[in-house]
Order: C-alpha cells, then structure tokens, then sequence
C-alpha cells in the first residue's frame, strides 16, 4: 500500500478522489434509469416482466413473480444446516440490539388546560431491495428486515433479482423467512425500485425502499425519493483504521482487505502516527494479498483507492478520521476507549482489536447499513427509527387559549396572515 504523509493538503486530495465513488458523480445513467423509471410507472408489470427478460434473462410475470411458500421450504432444504444455525443466532442479536432503539409516543398535561405530545406511529409499508448474482449477502437481508419489524411495520416485502431458471438463491430467502419478511418477489434493479415505489399489479407501492443495490439500484432510489422515503444513497464500502505504535499490524493489514475485497471502487485508509507501524502495515497487506481468494479486486481496490497516511500526531490523525468520516472506523490505539471518545464522524465505530469490522458485518448485532462518502457527518446507520414517523399532538382548553391569542394574534399579523389570526381571534369574539 502507499505510505503519503498527512497533510491538509493530502487529506484534501484524498477526500476528493473519494466523492468521486459517489453514485452522484455517474450522472451518465441518471438518463437511462429514469427512463426506466418511467416505463414501469406507466407500463407495470409489462415493463417490469420485460426488463427482468433483458438483464437477468429470466422469463417472469404476474403468476411467478411473487415467490411461493413451496419456494422457501424447498430454500431450506438447499441452505446447509450450520449456515442457519449461524443466520439464528446473528437474528437474535440484532433484534435485541434494534428492540433497545423503540421510540414510544408520549403526551404532557399541565393543569392550565395544554396537552404536548408526540405520537410516535410505524410506518404500514416497507421494501428492502437485496442484489442477486455475485453479491449474495444474506446478513444484509436480516439487517434491512429486522429493524422495520421491531418498528412494527404492518407490510414488508422483498425483491430480488433471480437467476435465469427464474429462481432466487436459497440463503437469501431463508434469511428473509427468518426475519419475519411478508412476501418476496422476483425482481431486481432499476425497475424493482420503481415497481416499489408507484406500484404495479403484482408488487405493491410501499413508504420506504432500503437496502444496498449497484449504481442503477441507488440513482433509481435518488429518482424516486420524494414520491417514497429510502435510507440513503450509498456509495462503495470503506474502512479506516486508526492506529498507534501500539497496534499489531497484521490484524491493521487484515481488517484493511475485509473491505478492500467488496469491490474495485472500495476505500481502504490507515492512519497513524507510526512510520514503523506504517512500513509493516504496507509489507503485511502485500502479503495477505497474495494469498487471498479475491486478490485482483483487492489490488485494484488499493490500487484506486487505497493509502496508508502517516500524522505527526495522534490528535492530528484524529481530525483527519472526524474529516473523512469513514462508514467503518477501527480504533487500534493504547487506550481505544478513550481515543473513540475524540470521534465525531463515523458510520460505526469498532474499539479495541478484538473488534474487527467483520464482527458488525454479521454479528454484533448494531446495523451494517452504513453512511458511506463523508455521509456519515450527518447521516446515521440504519435504525428502527427509519422505519416510524412521529406527528405533533396539540391540545389547548379555552381557558389555556384565553391568556395568550393575542399574542398569536400579534404574530401573526405582523407576517401580513390576517386569516391566521383571524382562525383564533373569532373563539374569543362575541357573535
């Protein structure tokens, strides 16, 4: 891996070169999705059963799009039995992790006659989207399901690309199944999107789309924001490992190729105040690279947008990480603990070194759904609160009115709305 020294100039460069991953930079499709778009919102299910032709090769309609329960059955019978075992327990711990973020609604009554409150209600629908092929993740199934079911959701559903036979691969709907998913339906891309988002014959619309996709996936889930809610536009993964002298640099170099693998367009960063650190830093990821499955990825990855940056100081490289808010952050220091405390921006926060990033991946239970492109300055991971909406309750007797319309009324013709303040005026006129 390169080793540049930090600078503001370098951290400016390096930030930079990572908007460029951004699915807001790859304005060249925006033209092709939203044509998508718009065909399925006028054509439907034609539109959606064509492009499912087209790009998975797959001959789905309206009698086969929706997948049975013959389906999921015959998926658990093809699902090795410790990969369950494994999907049970992760579900446990993210569920008891999401339950601990419940919002209960609540109301203030003081004796003058007011009522304040606030109604927290769960959103009826949600749509997780889930990529098929290559990218089989069925972690992210649960991730995206389990907290709008903690949310109390009324309607879930799923859709995923199938294979050309037109079925979709087994782990994913196992995983789905045991996360309490409602209905599963076979399609994917751009048109999933816009199939979830107005609706067609056989998918319903729903009130928010999550879930991770490709460049098409995410510029569709930017085009339909506004007609429905979505988590985020999210780019390609990233970690950055915050280190000191202290930190064993085959774990840094190991956790750095747990994202590089994803893909070419991955950010793998280490900082750190160690030069020492840093050179054997670079010689491990060498070597680890030779030896791994997904070596040419992980080389690009690196290659594009890999980097080891050297600070002067600890507090140095601290303000680097809070700048570049990574969607993963390691801690690798003396006192982690302490060092997280000084941490402003990150999607997730992973302390000590026991705590490698594959561990949120799949485990721990905290959601993987992650800000990612500097988003994590003022976006949060996925959550129960995603999937509820709160309304404003207001109650005030006559006698709570009384002391202070006048005062409303004062502000609101000072803002030229006479018909506002004539809306509390007339309670106090006599007719």
């Amino acid at each position: 891996m390169r080793i540049v020294k930090l600078t503001k100039e370098s951290t400016k460069n390096l930030l930079e070169e990572l908007l460029k991953r951004s699915p807001n930079s790859y304005g060249e499709y925006e033209s092709r999705v939203n044509q998508i778009i718009e065909d399925v919102r006028t054509r439907r299910d034609a539109a959606l059963s064509e492009y499912t032709r087209r790009f998975d090769g797959a001959d789905i309609h309206a009698e086969n799009i929706l997948v049975t329960e013959e389906e999921i059955e015959k998926a658990y019978d093809m699902t090795d039995a410790s990969l369950l075992e494994v999907i049970r327990k992760s579900l446990v711990n993210i569920r008891t992790f999401h339950e601990k973020q419940r919002q209960q609604s609540w109301f203030d009554a003081q004796k003058s006659g007011i009522i304040l409150g606030q109604k927290v209600t769960p959103l009826k629908t949600a749509g997780v989207y889930v990529p098929g092929g290559k990218a089989v993740y069925p972690s992210s199934v649960l991730m995206n399901i389990v907290p709008a079911k903690v949310a109390g959701v009324e309607h879930i559903i799923m859709t995923t690309p199938p294979d050309k036979e037109g079925n979709v691969c087994p782990a994913t709907l196992v995983a789905a199944k045991e996360a309490g998913v409602d209905a599963v339906y076979k399609a994917g891309g751009a048109q999933a999107v816009a199939a979830m988002a107005f609706g067609t014959e056989s998918i319903p619309r729903v009130d928010k789309i999550v879930g991770p996709g490709n460049i098409y996936v995410a510029l569709a889930k930017k085009a339909v924001f506004g007609y429905v809610s979505i988590d985020s536009i999210a780019g390609p993964s990233e970690i950055l490992v915050l280190a000191d002298e202290t930190a064993n640099p085959v774990y840094a170099a190991a956790d750095l190729l747990s994202q590089a693998e994803h893909d070419e367009m991955a950010s793998a960063i280490l900082i750190t105040d160690s030069k020492e650190l840093a050179e054997k830093v670079s010689l491990e990821t060498d070597r680890f690279v030779q030896k791994l499955p997904r070596r040419d990825i992980i080389q690009k990855s690196l290659d594009n947008y890999g980097y080891i940056l050297v600070a002067d100081s600890m507090e140095e490289a601290i303000e680097a990480a809070n700048e570049i808010a990574s969607e993963h952050l390691e801690i690798l220091t003396k006192n982690p603990f302490e060092t997280m405390t000084k941490i402003r921006n990150a999607g997730a926060i992973f302390v000590g070194p026991y705590s490698s990033e594959p561990l949120g991946d799949y485990f721990a239970g905290p959601n993987h759904v992650l800000p990612t492109n500097g988003t994590a300055r003022f976006f949060s991971p996925l959550g129960v609160d995603d999937f509820i909406k709160k309304s404003s309750v207001i109650s005030y007797s006559r006698e709570a009115l009384e002391p202070v319309y006048q005062d409303i009324v004062r502000f609101a013709e000072s803002e030229q709305l006479s018909a506002h303040a004539n809306s509390v005026r007339v309670r106090f006129e006599k007719n």
